[in-house]
């Protein structure tokens, strides 16, 4: 990009522009790159991830293996998931495994922990110790519901991922403040 590789500029936002730098934020670094572009990109993908995460019911299911355990009655009935080591499979219940979930999958994480292992870890039967009061994720009119959030779970993780390794890196300019490499201002 105009020789500028790998040299981190700063960013300005939108009440930043024209102020020290091209007019109306169309600064570039001579390979094409402005300000404004960079911006637009970030919007784009920000409106792209919010209906994404807030469509996740109606995402398509990822197409996971679905491997049965033919020595047990066959239920969807979810007590406890569990991944296997690889974290390439999750025990649903003792009749069913859903396997082929690709490492990508646990890149968008929610806190410290990805969205999958969110749902595994919320989506389980529980009895508060206090109150007694057993919380049971199971649905009775949609009893395959869990399995199915997994595999849409999955594709809304890979699909994060896929978005936001598009976008432009950040990082720390020499004062400290965040950068977007390649976009330059000044």
């Amino acid at each position: 990009m105009g020789g500028q590789e790998g040299r981190a500029l700063p960013l300005r936002l939108p009440h930043y522009w024209g102020r020290g730098g091209a007019s109306d934020g169309e600064a570039s670094d001579g390979g094409g790159t402005s300000a404004r572009d960079v911006f637009r990109a970030f919007v784009e993908t920000g409106a792209q991830l919010a209906a994404l995460h807030i469509g996740y019911e109606t995402a398509d299911e990822y197409d996971l293996t679905q491997l049965v355990n033919k020595d047990v009655p066959w239920t969807w009935r979810v007590v406890k998931m569990r991944l296997n080591k690889d974290r390439t499979a999750l025990a649903v219940n003792e009749a069913l495994t859903l396997g082929g979930i690709p490492p990508e999958a646990f890149s968008y994480k929610l806190g410290n922990r990805s969205a999958l292992e969110w749902v595994i870890d919320q989506y389980q039967v529980s009895t508060d110790k206090r109150s007694g009061i057993t919380s049971d994720p199971n649905r009775a009119d949609d009893p395959e519901y869990i399995a199915r959030l997994v595999r849409k779970v999955v594709t809304v993780s890979l699909e994060t991922a896929k978005l936001v390794a598009a976008l432009p890196p950040i990082v720390n300019n020499a004062e400290g403040g965040p950068s977007v490499a390649g976009a330059a201002l000044e």
